[in-house]
């Protein structure tokens, strides 16, 4: 499965939201599995999309084909635009789909692993990360992707911000000592995101 992240700054937020709802049209595209998003919650402005396809070859038949037709309504709307695509390596907890409707908040991590350590990232994100995360009552589902150039993104979701707290003050600073976190990664970019309802397709 392949997973396009996408984040961007907003400059018209009701022609964003809008336009958002145009990409409704992503249904019955072949290969399209899902997509969902919302706001940032540390940054207002800041909206995050994520898109998933079956295989990287009906993502680039879509943006070949009707891309630019459904991204015209979102025009002028909003600056800054990151995409990165990633494929989906393995699930945290099991059984990942690409459903929104049962979580209000997406947790995505972006790293860029010093490339010596990426072997070692991975493990410690299967071993430390991933029993800790499928642990937390109010953790839904969440996957581990890997770009080239060892980036690797880490995308849960969550209940609600309540939970999602509560893992965070148990847990992350004692994890990240034992995973070792900080000798394998170069750079990190997160976010926590308000999901949208009406965004979801």
């Amino acid at each position: 499965m392949l997973v396009k992240w996408t984040r961007c700054t907003v400059v018209d937020r009701r022609g964003f939201e809008r336009g958002q709802r145009k990409w409704a049209g992503l249904l019955g595209e072949p290969g399209f599995r899902g997509q969902g998003g919302g706001w940032s919650r540390m940054r207002p402005q800041v909206a995050h999309t994520v898109t998933f396809w079956e295989s990287r070859a009906f993502y680039d038949s879509f943006m070949a084909r009707s891309h630019d037709r459904l991204a015209v309504a979102q025009a002028g709307t909003f600056k800054d635009a990151q995409v990165r695509l990633f494929d989906h390596r393995f699930d945290v907890k099991t059984g990942f789909e690409p459903r929104f409707t049962d979580a209000d908040l997406l947790r995505v991590a972006l790293c860029r692993v010093h490339e010596e350590r990426a072997e070692h990232f991975t493990l410690m994100q299967e071993k430390v990360w991933n029993p800790a995360m499928a642990g937390s009552p109010g953790m839904v589902r969440g996957l581990f992707g890997e770009a080239p150039g060892s980036e690797f993104l880490v995308m849960s979701m969550w209940k609600s911000s309540a939970e999602h707290g509560k893992y965070r003050t148990e847990r992350v600073e004692r994890l990240a000592l034992r995973a070792q976190t900080e000798a394998d990664v170069a750079h990190i970019t997160g976010d926590v995101v308000a999901l949208e309802p009406g965004w979801t397709v």
